[in-house]
Order: structure tokens, then C-alpha cells, then sequence
């Protein structure tokens, strides 16, 4: 005689991506916990581009990782939140609006700012970083700053868990699963958070194995302490400036134009953030695969030129 394991269908991928009625608590947050990984490991544009920016920036694997946890503890809170407002009913505010847009300008203007903050002092290409409290780079002459005078600036773990608390307000598929099929599951308002905060913990243990990858990539070659430093936060200020003017022009046309966000093209696969190519991923690509690693690929270049410790201090 087989007995089947009643878990088994639980976790097989239709079940998670299409939970039935009348589960327990455990599976609830199994669930939960499992569609935070897949949300975690796959190329999200709430998560990949601000976890890429701020490991890189903190050029070491241990503080890559503590990058990805950060913004991951703050994401967490926001989903605890937001299943909390699925099972009381609020969050039907979703399903009537359109919210990527708004959230998209958030976070690239978070994204913007820190990035002018760790650029500072160093020549940029577009002069808004004077409306961010930057100064001039150029002279009249349009002579190049002195590079003595240029001091790239640390990035901020306060900032990561703003922008995961931010980035949170973000809605995918992912989202819709667990704030209108789980949260309205649980027994009481109680529990409400559970299912929100299982989602972000998967969140998390992906996002700081990925953070730690993300570091990582700063020492492709062996490099003085300074040569990292210096790289690691030239690439992360790239990443932020241009990746968050990026990010916020994109969020005004989806906010003018949402039926933008209808348009992809379809892979095939089942698993949200694979299964189409579409805005949300041109993000991802564009400025984890352009801008971030174009910025790397420039930074290493710009390191046989300079003398690192004057520009970067671990």
C-alpha cells in the first residue's frame, strides 16, 4: 500500500502559484515561504537593481550580504503590512490602480539620490546632481575637477532598508498571491502578517546569497583594498544615478501610459518574472546588465589610470 504524502501537491508548482481553498496555517506560510524564494531568486525590478547597487558598493562578499539583508528586512516589513490589508479587505485598492508607476518614481528618485551622494565630488555626465545638493564639476573652461579633489562616498545600509521599505509597495504576481488568496486564508487579524513576512524572509535568504554574489563580482581580479573600494563605489553610484533616472522616467510614462505594462513578450514559462519579457524586465536588464556591469567594466579600466587611494578611502 503507497501512502501519498500530503504535502507533496502542496509544493508542486501549480498548487503554489495557484493556492486552493481551506489551507492550514503551516501551509499557508509554507507557501508563503517558498513563493518568497522563487520572488527572491527570479529577475525582479523591486529587487534585483537596488540589492546589485548596494552589495557592489559594498565591495566585500560579508557586506554584500548584509546589504541584501537590510533591504530585504525592510521589503519584509512592508509585506507584513500589505497582508495585513489583504485579509481586512484594504488592499483592493490595488486592483483598481495602478501603483507600479508611482512606486517605480519613488525608487528611482531614492535611487537617484543616494547615487549623487556616493558620486559625489566626481564627474558626471548630466547636471542634475546640482538640484541634489552636489556641486559643479566643471569650470567654465569646462575643465575636469581635479581628481585630488574627488572622494567617492560609502554607501548608505540605512538607505538599502528605505528603499526595500519602498520598493515593497511594488505589485506583481507574487503579491497578488499572497494578499488575495493567503492573508484572507488565516484564522485572525492575528495572523494577518504571517504570511507577508514568510514571503519576505524567502525574499531575504535569496536576496543575501545574491547580494553576496553581486559583491563578489568586484573582485574578479586581485585588487588592493583601496582598488575595491574605489570600484565597488564607482560602480554602485553609476548604478543608483543613472539606473534611478532610469527607473523614475520609466514610472512617469507607466503612470501616463499604464497599459505599457501590458506589453511582453511571453516565454513560455510559468513562473512569474520568467514567463514574459516585458518593461519590468527590460529594467532588470538594463540596469543590472547595462548600467551596472558597463559601470564595473569602466571603473576596472579607469583603475589602471589613477592612483585609487586618492579617490576612495575603506
Amino acid at each position: 500500500m503507497i501512502i501519498e504524502n500530503p504535502w507533496s501537491k502542496m509544493l508542486d508548482l501549480n498548487t503554489l502559484l495557484n493556492p486552493p481553498e481551506g489551507l492550514t496555517i503551516s501551509m499557508i506560510l509554507l507557501i508563503s515561504f517558498i513563493l518568497g524564494l522563487l520572488h527572491g531568486a527570479t529577475p525582479d525590478e523591486h529587487t534585483w537593481p537596488i540589492t546589485f547597487s548596494y552589495s557592489v558598493g559594498s565591495y566585500s562578499t560579508k557586506s554584500g550580504m548584509k546589504s541584501g539583508l537590510v533591504f530585504s528586512l525592510g521589503f519584509t516589513a512592508q509585506r507584513a503590512l500589505l497582508t495585513t490589508l489583504g485579509y481586512l479587505g484594504l488592499a483592493a485598492v490595488y486592483r483598481a490602480y495602478d501603483l507600479n508607476g508611482p512606486v517605480y518614481v519613488i525608487v528611482g528618485t531614492l535611487m537617484l539620490f543616494v547615487g549623487s551622494y556616493v558620486l559625489k565630488g566626481k564627474y558626471l555626465h548630466l547636471p542634475i546632481d546640482l538640484f541634489l545638493g552636489g556641486r559643479g564639476h566643471h569650470t567654465e573652461s569646462a575643465e575636469r575637477v581635479a581628481p585630488e579633489t574627488a572622494h567617492l562616498k560609502g554607501v548608505s545600509l540605512k538607505m538599502a532598508s528605505v528603499h526595500g521599505l519602498v520598493a515593497g509597495f511594488g505589485f506583481g504576481a507574487y503579491a497578488t498571491i499572497i494578499t488575495f488568496i493567503l492573508s484572507p486564508q488565516v484564522p485572525s487579524l492575528v495572523y494577518a502578517p504571517l504570511p507577508g513576512i514568510f514571503f519576505g524572509l524567502g525574499t531575504t535568504v535569496m536576496q543575501v546569497i545574491f547580494g553576496a554574489i553581486f559583491a563578489s563580482f568586484a573582485k574578479v581580479k586581485k585588487l588592493t583594498e583601496t582598488d575595491l573600494c574605489y570600484l565597488g563605489r564607482f560602480t554602485a553610484g553609476r548604478t543608483l544615478y543613472y539606473g534611478g533616472l532610469l527607473f523614475a522616467l520609466v514610472g512617469l510614462f507607466v503612470t501616463f501610459f499604464p497599459s505599457i505594462e501590458s506589453l511582453a513578450i511571453s516565454t513560455g514559462n510559468p513562473i512569474p518574472n520568467l514567463d514574459a519579457v516585458g518593461v519590468a524586465t527590460a529594467l532588470v536588464l538594463v540596469v543590472v546588465g547595462v548600467i551596472g556591469a558597463g559601470s564595473m567594466i569602466k571603473g576596472i579600466r579607469t583603475l589602471n589610470e589613477i592612483d585609487s587611494g586618492k579617490y576612495c578611502s575603506p
